[in-house]
């Protein structure tokens, strides 16, 4: 008589019939990464309560791989791993249902089994199959013993055995989403620092104290240090001239969890120094909890040209101020003996002056931190007599500009003044200009209004200087001019920029 039965209970999990061949399994299954798994204390309490549960001697979870069957968990088993060829649970996991073998001698696919007819003498097996969430058979948890049973178990017993088997799935799967998880967890780790390592610039973190925690590759290979720690540590490598302010702004930071930001000198691996901006932000507005983000860039090519610009443009102001130091001593010389022209040239001389002082306010702001727009205005127009005659008046609203609106400021406002000398207000001794200026939330209106003139004429070319004021109004102050030619003198609507102009 064969004992082989299929109990009629359904196991909870996809059918594993026709779901995918062989290959397909075992990829399935090796994606559960059951060799991270271990000694799990989980199904290690599974399979001991199945045991009991089923009054059997021993229990265990199999794994059926493409040559042998493991035990992933096991109560009183010695063996860890048997050949698939004599698994029973082979057998099991190919179905949807309990299989239950009362006596394995008496049954035509087991008798001959090395579990069966070896020292395990084994006789009694009942297992559920493990079927994965796509529905691929795993292996089964199953109860044996070394004595037949003339019956079977109980309803109680089955439901309790697939309910086991049901958590020992839920369990492997929930570590197959784990192990996922900390794949891709640990895939996206790899190409953040993969990252972080081919960026020119370097890269660090601290945590609160500040204590630094994490350099990128790029710092090792620009100083030649692995790592620095404290804040102390630091002076290793920035330059000593350096040092002590950045600590001030740095230290200020710190205390109120603000962005940082300044620019000194790192030392190189070889010993030489270049520039760099370093920058850091805070991860919390708490000084005491936030960690630090920092990066340090190479600006050092750009800070030399920037040298070299300032020396060139240094040099451009004291030449061109001894141009006007010369035609005012031309103006001297010629006028010298001559009554007649005495007046004529001291008023010519105050002018050159006063253009001379003009061209060098202009330079002066444009290499240093900005100004005032008022002021600058009074400096450009103070040639054509606002300081004297007033004829040219500037009211409105304080703002305040930065350094590299200097000079497109200054080309603008020196076209605006030389053309109306020319051909406008300032061409009469009647003429004025009224300058206001008008400040808003995000842009600043300043209207150029000429009366007392000649008619204004809108020229039938646009010249170089007209072009060269469009384009800075436009490129470099975020703005826009429009001009009306009236009767009584041009009327110019500039509006610019605050956020440009604060630049």
């Amino acid at each position: 008589m064969t004992l082989f039965e299929q109990k009629p209970w359904p196991v909870e999990a996809p059918p594993a019939q026709e779901y995918c061949d062989e290959e397909q399994r075992l990829r399935v299954l090796s994606s559960f990464g059951f060799a991270s798994l271990g000694s799990d204390p989980e199904l290690d309490r599974i399979t001991r309560f199945a045991a009991r549960l089923c009054n059997a001697e021993s229990a265990a979870v199999s794994l059926v791989e493409s040559e042998r069957q493991v035990f992933l968990a096991r109560e009183r088993i010695e063996l860890t791993e048997t050949p698939r060829s004599t698994s029973f649970c082979a057998h099991t996991m190919l179905g949807s249902e309990i299989l239950e073998v009362l006596d394995a001698t008496d049954d035509d696919r087991f008798s001959g089994f090395a579990m069966v007819t070896g020292e395990a003498h084994l006789r009694y097996y009942a297992g559920v199959p493990l079927i994965s969430s796509e529905g691929a058979p795993l292996g089964a948890l199953c109860v044996l013993d070394t004595e037949p049973r003339s019956t079977g178990l109980s309803e109680v017993q089955i439901e309790g055995l697939i309910t086991l088997a049901e958590a020992v799935r839920r369990r492997i799967e929930t570590h197959r989403y784990a192990n996922r998880a900390s794949e891709e967890i640990q895939a996206s780790a790899e190409r953040l620092q993969f990252m972080l390592d081919s960026v020119p610039d370097i890269a660090w973190s601290a945590a609160p104290g500040p204590t630094w925690d994490y350099f990128n590759a790029r710092f090792g290979e620009v100083t030649g240090k692995s790592a620095l720690h404290g804040i102390d540590d630091w002076r290793e490598v920035i330059h000593p001239e350096d040092f002590e302010a950045s600590l001030v702004k740095f230290s200020h930071a710190l205390e109120t969890a603000s962005p940082f930001e300044d620019e000194w000198r790192l030392k190189q691996a070889d010993g030489s120094y270049r520039w760099i901006i370093s920058r850091a932000v805070p991860s919390s507005n708490d000084p005491a909890t936030a960690r630090w983000f920092g990066t340090l860039t190479d600006i050092d090519d750009r800070y030399r040209i920037s040298q070299e610009r300032e020396l060139l443009a240094g040099e451009l102001a004291h030449r061109i101020k001894n141009i006007f130091a010369v035609i005012s001593g031309l103006i001297s010389m010629t006028a010298r003996g001559d009554a007649s022209l005495q007046t004529y040239a001291g008023k010519l001389t105050d002018t050159v002056r006063a253009l001379s002082q003009a061209q060098e306010a202009a330079l002066k702001t444009g290499s240093n931190s900005g100004g005032n727009l008022r002021e600058l205005l009074a400096i450009l127009t103070a040639p054509y007599g606002s300081a004297v005659t007033d004829s040219v008046r500037i009211d409105g609203d304080a703002v305040t500009f930065g350094s590299r609106s200097a000079t497109p400021l200054a080309l603008v406002f020196h076209e605006l003044a030389t053309n109306s000398a020319k051909y406008g207000a300032l061409s009469t001794p009647e003429g004025t200009v009224d300058i206001a200026i008008s400040r808003g939330e995000e842009d600043v209106r300043i209207d150029w209004r000429e009366s007392g003139g000649p008619p204004a004429v809108a020229p039938e070319q646009t010249g170089f200087g007209s072009r060269l004021v469009t384009l800075a109004i436009g490129n470099q102050l975020g703005g826009n001019m429009v001009q009306n030619w009236h009767a009584e003198g041009l009327h110019a609507e500039i509006t610019l920029s605050l956020e440009r102009l604060a630049q």
